[in-house]
């Protein structure tokens, strides 16, 4: 395989016309002839370029509204000729097809055009055929031809091109070949995946992930795991698209949970009033509401303040410098919010390792999506849970109402359940949480922890009673016994919202009935794993 191949010649045909006048004119300065298509041969001869049209190669115009221009022999046989085979150059010779040594193609803006919320035929008319096609001639070449999908791939492949006198080497050619691959393995994904959901399908056959590198991590979970984070090119508002304004380097850990964090403070909409979360190892040791963000804070913070040392916190609106002078009182990784001003940033700008990422909105808790996780051998595939329940979707099982007081404080804890790892306990008084058993085996094991952790932070904070006294309680999924609604009782809650669903529901409601507690089904499971 050659090592060394010389650039006489490029195609250049791409949608994103970011860098492609400075690139056309640094190509054509080091005597490389350059052929292109469409908009794009107008504007490079608008910048007084020399261009020589594709369809003077192919001998055919453009036609059928520019679907068709590039299916041709006279491009792909110079892509695909091999420059060592006397055969494939006599071939070429014969049918007056030039060599094409470089192939500049970025596709039709196909994921931006469905992020949009295009119609069905403009999305149509955005799947790429031509451009896909080149790129994998052209990658299957890389033994003698360079291919560029990405614009940041411009300035690399100008100082190849000069540190190897107008040549590039095959190391570099494999790089750009393997881009080329994922990047039009990821435009086949993007499609495959709309169409299935213009279809209703919700299992195709076939399912294809992708993502593009956002940055390469310093390790994973642990300091022996390598990791890298990618994204998948959605607009959701989130970690993924958020700006980090100041701060080291997120870690694999700190992705995760921002990501757990402003998830779950996206449930409480700004125009509700300010709301925080405080998050560690994916789980909330804290969640509140408040007359001011400030004030979220500190009730989420008094929760449980051990465990907030050192998390993550996400607010659903705009930091504010009291609030950032508040949260600066302690260590924390990572603040996460729609939006800081002047006097936050100044405030923040003196712990400058932590990090602050703003992201111009909320996400929509209501939004569906797809979640993916990797098991050994395969993966798993669901709807994202944005299941959600109003006072109305609530049914009163017990003797005793629920005050609206409990009612809200009921549907609080719920959204709180949601995002908290399976089994999950929420103890809630006057909007915020008192208490949160996570992830444990046993539903009466998160029950008796997060009464624990109430009294823990009373006997820390000097309160004259533990906050659990007069709180209601969400369980993510049914009891199946009345040992945790027991618990729960006795711990002093007076409310209680579960799922429902457990063959022993006749006994949990009597329980229930029993310790003068009111309850509300709500019909729908929030397992979190």
């Amino acid at each position: 395989m050659t090592d060394l191949a010389p650039v006489r010649r490029a195609l250049i045909s791409v949608s994103d016309k970011t860098g492609l006048v400075d690139l056309a004119k640094a190509l054509a300065a080091r005597g490389i002839e350059l052929l292109s298509t469409g908009g794009t041969a107008k504007l490079l001869r608008g910048e007084g370029l020399e261009v020589r049209d594709v369809s003077e190669v192919t001998g055919f115009p453009e036609m059928m509204d520019g679907r068709v221009k590039t299916l041709h022999p006279g491009v792909h046989g110079g892509l695909l000729a091999l420059r060592n085979d006397a055969a494939h150059q006599a071939s070429a010779s014969e049918h007056g097809i030039p060599m094409i040594d470089l192939l500049v193609v970025n596709l039709y803006p196909f994921e931006a055009t469905v992020a949009a919320g295009a119609d069905h035929d403009t999305v149509i008319e955005n799947i790429d055929i031509g451009g896909p096609a080149m790129i994998r001639a052209a990658a299957k070449n890389h033994a003698f031809v360079s291919v560029v999908v990405d614009v940041e791939d411009y300035a690399p492949l100008l100082a190849e091109l000069d540190a190897q006198d107008g040549q590039t080497t095959l190391a570099f050619r494999q790089r750009l070949a393997q881009t080329a691959y994922a990047r039009t393995g990821a435009y086949d994904a993007a499609v495959s995946t709309w169409m299935a959901g213009a279809l209703g399908d919700p299992a195709p056959r076939r399912r294809v992930v992708a993502g593009t590198l956002a940055q390469t991590l310093r390790y994973g979970e642990n300091p022996h795991q390598s990791a890298a984070f990618y994204r998948d090119g959605s607009l959701r508002p989130g970690v993924a698209t958020a700006r980090q304004v100041q701060g080291k380097e997120l870690s694999y850990n700190n992705i995760n949970d921002t990501d757990a964090a402003f998830e779950l403070v996206s449930e409480f909409a700004p125009g509700d009033g300010p709301a925080c979360a405080i998050i560690k190892h994916a789980n909330p040791c804290g969640v509140a509401r408040g007359a001011t963000l400030r004030e979220a804070y500190g009730r989420a913070f008094d929760c449980d303040r051990t465990s907030a040392f050192g998390g993550i916190i996400a607010l659903n609106q705009p930091l504010d410098g009291d609030t950032a002078e508040e949260i600066a009182g302690i260590f924390t990784e990572v603040i996460i919010a729609p939006g800081a001003d002047a006097a936050a940033r100044e405030v923040l700008a003196r712990k400058k390792n932590l990090r602050l990422l703003l992201t111009d909105g909320l996400a929509d808790p209501a939004a569906a999506s797809l979640t993916v996780r990797q098991v050994s051998g395969g993966m798993l595939v669901q709807d994202k849970d944005n299941g959600h329940i109003t006072a109305a979707d609530l049914k009163v099982v017990t003797k005793r109402q629920p005050t609206e007081a409990e009612i809200a404080d009921l549907l609080f804890a719920w959204k709180v359940a949601k995002h908290v790892k399976s089994n999950a306990i929420v103890y809630v008084r006057g909007g915020a949480t008192v208490g949160v058993g996570a992830g444990q085996m046993s539903r009466v094991d998160s029950c008796r922890i997060a009464a624990r952790k109430a009294e823990d932070m009373a006997e820390a904070l000097g309160l004259a009673d533990v906050p659990t006294k007069g709180s209601v309680v969400a369980s993510d999924a049914f009891f199946p016994f009345a040992d945790g609604l027991l618990t729960a009782a006795e711990a002093g809650a007076t409310a209680v919202i579960q799922p429902g669903g457990s063959m022993r529901d006749d006994e949990v409601i009597a329980a229930a009935d029993a310790a003068g507690l009111a309850m509300v089904l709500t019909g729908m499971r929030h397992f979190r794993h």
